[in-house]
């Protein structure tokens, strides 16, 4: 018996663009049985926040204000020409013009698909965040050890 292939993306950006590239491969990867996991840090975090728009989460004013400043996963700008923020939305719609899963519909592919959404505790804790903080789907909040546990033998990439 063949062991299943693995992905496992790092989730470092917070951009749009970025994001659904993340999530194009991993429900890609999944629906053809792929084990994958994805860890968010740092801006990657707020693809996963529980709420898509900015909010005062964090312990601390000055985690309070990144995380305020950085918004939600309603608020992801694009890495380039972000047009003041309009970029994103306009590309969704371009998206559903053409048929093409919208990060929305990707983020629930995945879900949907089992991948394992995992937060980064280093990121978390700078940042003054708790897991309540997240979608529920997220399954854990781990260190680095661990998740290159969960990436053993399969491939990693980093978006």
């Amino acid at each position: 018996m063949t062991e299943k292939k693995k992905l496992s993306l790092i989730c470092f950006s917070g951009d749009f663009d970025k994001s659904v590239a993340a999530f194009t491969l991993a429900t890609g990867a999944a629906a053809v049985n792929y084990d994958v996991n994805m860890f968010f840090t740092f801006w990657g975090l707020n693809i996963v926040k529980s709420g898509r728009r900015r909010s005062l989460v964090g312990r601390g004013p000055l985690a309070r204000a990144f995380n305020f400043l950085a918004g939600g996963s309603g608020n992801l700008p694009m890495s380039r020409l972000n047009f003041m923020g309009a970029s994103p939305g306009l590309m969704s719609r371009m998206m559903r013009k053409r048929n093409v899963a919208t990060l929305e519909q990707l983020v629930q592919a995945a879900k949907d698909l089992r991948v394992g959404l995992y937060a980064c505790e280093m990121s978390m804790n700078i940042l003054g965040m708790k897991q309540p903080d997240f979608i529920p789907e997220i399954k854990d909040v781990i260190g680095v050890p661990t998740f290159l546990k969960l990436s053993e033998g399969g491939e990693t990439l980093f978006i």
